[in-house]
């Protein structure tokens, strides 16, 4: 998933999901590819940001971290940044990464 500002947004790059304005009506649906046109309306009817395809299959960015050593070690880092983010809900897809992130850091500059 790439969400991108409307000044990020060119010519040419494919909708990964559906448009809509401020109040919900649908302006483009998914897997159209973004013309000049498409930017202007945008613009007037106040979209601030859209859902893109990623360029490439690269999961650089947005891939797992390899989180591979001891068990134990994962287990006790995964337990300690639970803790953490006790009052968030770890469904939710921002707060799921960030866990999944933050067990990563812990497992990897251990000491």
């Amino acid at each position: 998933m790439a969400i991108i500002a409307l000044e990020g947004l060119e010519v040419g790059m494919t909708l990964k999901s559906a448009v809509c304005d401020r109040s919900g009506r649908l302006l483009l649906p998914e897997g159209i590819e973004l013309s000049d046109k498409h930017l202007k309306v945008f613009r007037t009817w106040g979209v601030t940001e859209a859902d893109v395809v990623a360029e490439g299959n690269d999961e650089s960015e947005t891939g797992p971290l390899p989180i591979s050593g001891d068990p134990v070690l994962i287990a006790a880092a995964q337990a300690e940044v639970e803790r953490l983010f006790i009052h968030n809900d770890p469904q939710h897809p921002l707060i799921n990464e960030l866990i999944r992130i933050c067990v990563a850091r812990k497992v990897t500059h251990a000491n």
